[in-house]
């Protein structure tokens, strides 16, 4: 055998190692195969070739080695693949593989490690289940500190209120309020028929309940968050925590403070203290808080003596005072006559609520059937004369301008700055005593009882109310503030807003262009009004509407400005109906009166004043006028102080452009021609000296008057009627004073020239704005040619179907004419044509004015009385509204 040739290994022996490193060759490092062409046990099959000198081909342990570190290199190749896959295939919307434990214990497994996908991130029962105890140990915890925080309420602390201060223009205080009529009684000092009618009106459930009502406070919260007013404490635990509570503001904080110490107040105290504190300091209106005070305020009797039917009825105005006294409160809708039935109905229900709760048998029940009258209010608060209805006024508008509520401003603690100008306000109580002194004398004639006069004086540009007459005074028993009171109807000073509208927005025949009070209308009585159309106005019967004048007078074609200065009917309602009603009330808006007390039935009557705007109201529309169109909205308060801080919301009003300034200007120039023109219905107020504009207002049955004026610097209104104290019902003032017929250009003008007088005493005398002349002439159609003056002697038979004639405006009457020596003729000794308009809207029925538009105003006038319900409290200034209860 050759030496070259190799020997091959023995089997079960190892092949002698390299003497170069021990490691044999492997295929992948080169060398020839063996003869046969197999490789060697432990070489790959990749490559023959053969092993490098010096290093021979190794054995099969190497193989081995190498053929794991193969499998650990794929494996990491492939993981690495798997992650990105799963990265990819995660965008793509597929599941990906759970991340492995990490091995290490986390105090809150959260995301859930293990898990994949939505259940990752959704906590286990466990996680939830600790959850909520968490949560309910806090609310444990919040809860027993929130208890332990609050003290229960104490009756005897809520009597330490604050007063609140007013004061004057010149900052001299006008008066203080704040100063609590309160005595406390103790439960066996109140009768059980209270205790009861309380319990069943308020609070069935008050000896079973817990003392709060969970749904009530959740309501209470969620109006807050909503922005909006927040109902009363539902429980009688609840009402006796809010009126002892000091801080009455609408806050979630305040609610559940009143929360906890509700839930306090009804474990440690019994529920005869709970009534007996809620029975103490409540308000029952008329100043009196507590049950006591007002047994003292209804019945002159101490609450032990009240009887079951007593007791039903200040049950009754513990609903709101102000809407439930039946002898009338302060606010809107708030009169006598409104209140009356509104308590009478509650205290009707008040006795069947205790029958049904078992409080009183149905035998028992049966005894009342009357309404206990109460006895009339009493002033208790020191406010004289003018000064209650000043502090009203200026306290309204706190109200409606904040978000205090009542009863937190009736804690007190604030200072009110007001407008109101010490020197005038009594200038012109002056001058309303002295006419009324003259005038009225109620020992001689009874139908001079019940006359009120109303008035208020506001500066035109600037909005400030300086002066008011609201009657007089809550020392006198006479709580209604007539200068703010809504329910009395202006009749013609409501004409300058018909001819303001016609000016500026034209007539259906002028095509929107204004017209020119040089227009011509159709100014005989009795008339018949026409649509726009041209088509005949039909009233609710169907039959055509006819206007009349007063006292039948025919005045031919007459020009608007002189139809103005005769205060003239039929040119005026015929005017209205061709400019649209609807502009005249958008006119009348526009210079300050408040859409609430302008008559929804837009009828030919709505031209003759059918609308019942209060007096602050009428003197800033015609500072309207007075300011060239300039319209600012009357205000009464400059600044509120509180706890050393000035509150917001008493900026001066912005002023506004209303009316066109020349429509306005001349407005005012045809208004100077009632009080300058031969026969105008104002002509008493030339005693004023100074240049002034003006308008009187009648209304048909002689229920009310006004006259309304003013210069440049100055607008002043005054009301005068008659009303029926008990429910305010509108009474005729035929006869008062001795005269036939009470009209605008007589005793109110009287009052507003004195006033006027006075008040402008030292101030020079300021021209108007000339206006500049308005040429389309539009003259109505139908308007006759002119004719010879009629006879004005009246048809000695007249048409017993015609309206009733009122004192005519032409001095030229002889039925009419004054003597000055004979006191009984209707008219005032220097107004020789002392009654002017309004007699309105008729179908030659028994009823002329706004009585008369029932029939041929399809409604309209009537609406006014049974709408209004005589006097209405106005809120602010006869239309805005504020907080009440």
């Amino acid at each position: 055998m050759s030496e070259h040739r190799r020997k091959p290994p023995q089997r079960g022996r190892r092949a002698a190692q390299p003497p170069s490193g021990g490691r044999r060759a492997t295929p992948s490092q080169g060398g020839t195969p063996p003869p046969g062409g197999q490789p060697p046990r432990g070489a790959t099959t990749s490559s023959y070739g053969a092993a490098p000198e010096g290093r021979p081909a190794g054995g099969r342990a190497e193989a081995r080695r190498a053929a794991q570190r193969g499998r650990r290199r794929g494996a990491e190749s492939a993981e690495s693949a798997s992650a990105s896959t799963a990265a990819a295939g995660g965008r793509r919307g597929r599941r990906a593989e759970p991340p492995a434990a990490s091995g290490r214990k986390r105090l809150i497994d959260y995301p859930r490690a293990g898990k994949s996908g939505v259940r990752r991130w959704l906590p286990s029962w466990k996680q939830v289940m600790a959850m909520c105890v968490g949560f309910v140990a806090l609310l444990l915890g919040a809860a027993g500190i929130g208890y332990a925080w609050v003290d229960v309420p104490d009756e005897t602390e809520a009597a330490k209120a604050q007063n609140n201060v007013y004061y004057w223009a010149n900052d001299q205080i006008l008066g203080r309020e704040g100063e609590t009529n309160r005595q406390n009684v103790e439960i066996g000092e109140i009768p059980k028929s209270m205790q009861s009618a309380v319990i069943a009106a308020e609070n069935q459930t008050f000896y079973d309940d817990p003392g709060i009502d969970p749904k009530g406070i959740a309501r209470a919260v969620f109006n807050m968050a909503r922005g909006k007013e927040t109902q009363g404490g539902s429980t009688i635990t609840q009402q006796f925590v809010k009126n002892s509570m000091l801080s009455q503001e609408q806050t979630i904080s305040r609610k559940v403070s009143e929360l906890f110490i509700s839930i306090k107040a009804g474990t440690e105290l019994s529920k005869d203290e709970i009534l007996q504190g809620y029975l103490n300091t409540s308000y029952y209106g008329r100043h009196a808080y507590g049950i006591q005070a007002a047994a003292q305020a209804y019945y002159g009797k101490d609450a032990v003596d009240l009887k079951p039917d007593e007791s039903a009825l200040l049950t009754t105005v513990l609903k709101g005072a102000d809407l439930y006294d039946p002898h009338g409160g302060v606010g809107p809708n708030s009169s006598a006559k409104e209140n009356r039935k509104r308590a009478v109905a509650r205290w009707k229900w008040v006795l069947d609520r205790q029958v049904e709760t078992g409080a009183m048998t149905k035998s028992e029940r049966a005894k009342y059937t009357e309404f206990p009258e109460p006895q009339q209010r009493q002033d208790q608060s020191g406010k004289v004369g003018q000064v209650g209805y000043l502090m009203d006024i200026a306290r309204a508008e706190v109200l409606n301008k904040t978000n205090i509520t009542k009863e937190r401003f009736d804690r007190g603690g604030y200072k009110i700055y007001t407008t109101f100008d010490k020197k005038k306000v009594g200038q012109l109580e002056k001058s309303v005593k002295r006419v009324r002194k003259e005038n009225l004398d109620t020992d001689k004639r009874d139908v001079d009882k019940h006359v009120q006069f109303g008035a208020a004086s506001v500066v035109p540009g600037d909005g400030r109310i300086i002066a008011v007459y609201g009657g007089e005074g809550f020392d006198k028993g006479h709580y209604a503030n007539n200068a703010n009171t809504l329910g009395v109807p202006v009749g013609s000073t409501w004409k300058p807003f018909v001819l303001a509208a016609a000016m500026e927005n034209g007539t259906a025949k002028s095509q929107g262009q204004g017209i020119s009070p040089e227009s011509k209308y159709n100014g005989d009585n009795k008339i018949t009004i026409k649509n726009q159309d041209g088509s005949e106005y039909l009233d609710s019967k169907n039959e055509k509407f006819r206007q009349v004048n007063m006292n039948d007078k025919d005045w031919g074609p007459i020009t608007l400005r002189k139809a103005m200065e005769v205060s003239a009917n039929t040119p005026f309602v015929q005017l209205g109906m061709d400019a649209g009603m609807a502009e005249v009330r958008d006119t009348a808006m526009a210079a300050g009166i408040k859409k609430e007390s302008t008559n929804p039935h837009l009828n030919p009557s709505f031209a003759l004043g059918t609308s019942t705007p209060s007096a602050i109201r009428m003197a800033d529309a015609y500072a309207t006028f007075a300011a060239s169109g300039t319209q600012t909205e009357p205000y009464s308060v400059t600044r509120v102080v509180s706890e050393s801080e000035e509150l917001e919301g008493f900026d001066k009003p912005t002023k506004r452009s209303a009316i066109d300034s020349n429509v306005a200007d001349t407005v005012t120039d045809v208004l100077k021609d009632v009080i300058e023109g031969e026969e105008g219905s104002g002509k008493a107020a030339r005693a004023l000296g100074r240049p002034a504009a003006g308008k009187t207002g009648t209304t048909d049955r002689n229920e009310s008057a006004w006259w309304v004026g003013y210069t440049p610097q100055l607008s002043t209104s005054v009301a005068m009627f008659r009303s029926d104290p008990k429910d305010g019902t509108p009474l005729s003032m035929r006869g008062v004073g001795g005269f036939e017929a009470i009209n605008g250009g007589a005793l109110p003008t009287e009052v507003w020239t004195e006033y006027m007088t006075a008040a402008l005493k030292g101030k020079e005398a300021e021209e108007f704005p000339q206006p500049t002349p308005i040429d389309n002439v539009e003259d109505s159609e139908g308007v006759p040619s002119p004719s010879p003056t009629p006879d004005p002697t009246p048809d000695p038979t007249p048409d017993p179907t015609e309206s009733e004639p009122e004192p005519s405006d032409d001095p030229s009457e002889p039925s009419n004419s004054p003597s000055p020596s004979d006191p009984s003729t209707p008219c005032l000794p220097w107004d020789p044509d002392c009654d002017e308009e309004d007699a309105g809207g008729t179908n030659e029925g028994p009823d002329g004015g706004q009585d008369g538009g029932q029939d041929g105003g399809q409604d309209g006038g009537a609406d006014v009385g049974a709408s209004n319900g005589g006097q209405r409290g106005g809120s602010i200034f006869g239309g805005l509204r504020g907080q009440d209860d």
